[in-house]
């Protein structure tokens, strides 16, 4: 049987690989590492990066933590057993160029006890600009990790990710989503633990390739002054989400966490324009028009 202690070990050598890649990606800037110890239990390896030649923050964490569930957690979960452990790593990269997309995953494992644990995690895409042939690409390679573990994982989860992503005041969808899912057991999968875990870490290493492939066909693309005030405007939707409505933030916040590895997703810039409008047959325009849920990438 697969042990919290193998997933941890398993889930910080993808870290390692990812950040590994992750450079030879950006060509110039270096992660910077960072240990730090929770207080109640657990620690975790922080790695953020900077000012690249592609990335202008990104942040590769890895955690395992331990201790003890707070009472709000305990009753948003409905269990009654209050000492957790929880591992994963947890990924969010913005480029600095406009025709680049930000890109955003997390895999997951949490456990109380023998009959309460489970996997999550996902990956989305935000782009600034929607290109469809990316967002058919990055849909499509999805959807053949998530074929080869459960052929109706990926039509699940994607319209999980649909749900999720979504910016309810705004009235649209954070980016063009991807797949999420959440408290995967063998009860709902038939499947097993290990199964579901190595699912999980297919997932986790699709991560890398997806995003280089993304990058690489417009990191070298021309751009205007214009492209990146838009740029800011759909990072200030990113923020929006994240600060309002995403449950990793708020489990983080909630258990003690580190606040520095928790606000890593958010941008070193963003713009807020009172009530902006896009031109009519703009860009901008048709991007707003995509960011709608049960779009059909695949």
């Amino acid at each position: 049987m697969i042990t919290k202690e193998q997933i941890a070990e398993t889930y910080k050598s993808i870290q390692q690989e990812i950040t590994d890649a992750l450079e030879v990606l950006d060509g110039g800037a270096k992660f910077q590492e960072e240990l730090w110890e929770r207080d109640g239990g657990g620690g975790g390896r922080t790695r953020i990066i900077q000012a690249g030649n592609l990335i202008e923050k990104g942040g590769v964490n890895f955690s395992a933590v331990h201790g003890t569930l707070p009472e709000p957690v305990k009753k948003a979960f409905g269990v009654e057993d209050d000492q957790f452990f929880a591992t994963g790593v947890s990924i969010v990269l913005h480029p600095n160029h406009p025709l680049v997309p930000i890109i955003h995953m997390n895999i997951r494992y949490f456990e109380l006890n023998e009959q309460t644990r489970w996997f999550g995690g996902g990956i989305d895409l935000t782009p600034h600009y929607v290109c469809k042939e990316d967002a058919q690409h990055f849909h499509q390679t999805l959807k053949a990790v998530c074929d080869k573990h459960n052929s109706e994982f990926y039509s699940e989860f994607k319209t999980w990710a649909d749900n999720y992503f979504f910016i309810r005041h705004r009235d649209e969808t954070r980016g063009i989503g991807g797949v999420f899912y959440d408290r995967l057991t063998p009860e709902k999968t038939n499947m097993s633990y290990k199964q579901i875990f190595d699912f999980s870490c297919d997932l986790g290493r699709t991560f890398a390739g997806v995003y280089a492939e993304l990058a690489n066909r417009h990191r070298h693309e021309s751009y205007s002054e214009e492209q990146k005030n838009w740029q800011m405007l759909r990072r200030g939707r990113y923020v929006e989400f994240n600060l309002v409505y995403d449950a990793g933030t708020k489990f983080g916040l909630e258990t003690n966490g580190r606040i520095e590895s928790i606000l890593m997703s958010l941008p070193a810039q963003a713009n807020w324009a009172y009530d902006f409008k896009a031109q009519p047959g703009s860009k901008e325009e048709e991007t707003l028009s995509l960011l709608k849920k049960g779009i059909d990438w695949a």
